[in-house]
């Protein structure tokens, strides 16, 4: 354990004020990874990763909104998830405002979440596998343009 004596904060350490500092100013998601090792503490459910994560840009409602030219798109109807490598390459290495998730959720995550989304709100039932992600990611292709969003 680190002891910072010098702030009179002796046998703190320096991931309890890592954490203090983290809750008290929020910033942004893609400014910083996730616990060690880069995984979150959430479950695998893709429902629960949704509503943590998702949700705050993408609303509850994955209905997305924002004006022009700062637009978050609906996931919703989207028919660009019909195609999950769509999905899978977004989360891997983000685009526009949308930041990657790679350094936050763990593959079996982010296979969760895009199979609740696509299914929930779409009609896109065929699961997400981590074997869909390690393919798309080996492949490294391009992030795709979007019909939708503008970006």
């Amino acid at each position: 354990m680190i002891k910072i004596q010098k702030l009179g904060l002796i046998g703190l350490s320096a991931a309890t004020l890592l954490a203090t500092a983290t809750l008290a100013d929020p910033g942004f998601a893609q400014d910083r990874g996730g616990p060690a090792g880069g995984q979150t503490e959430n479950t695998d459910s893709g429902k629960e990763i949704f509503e943590q994560i998702c949700a705050a840009c993408h609303m509850a409602d994955a209905k997305g909104g924002g004006e022009p030219g700062a637009k978050v798109p609906a996931l919703a109807g989207n028919a660009n998830l019909k195609n999950k490598d769509y999905a899978i390459i977004l989360l891997l290495k983000g685009r526009g405002g949308m930041p990657w998730f790679t350094d936050l959720l763990t593959k079996p995550q982010i296979a969760a979440v895009i199979t609740y989304v696509r299914g929930h709100f779409n009609d896109y039932h065929d699961p997400v596998t981590v074997a869909d992600i390690d393919r798309v990611g080996s492949a490294n292709p391009p992030v795709p343009e979007c019909n939708t969003c503008g970006h």
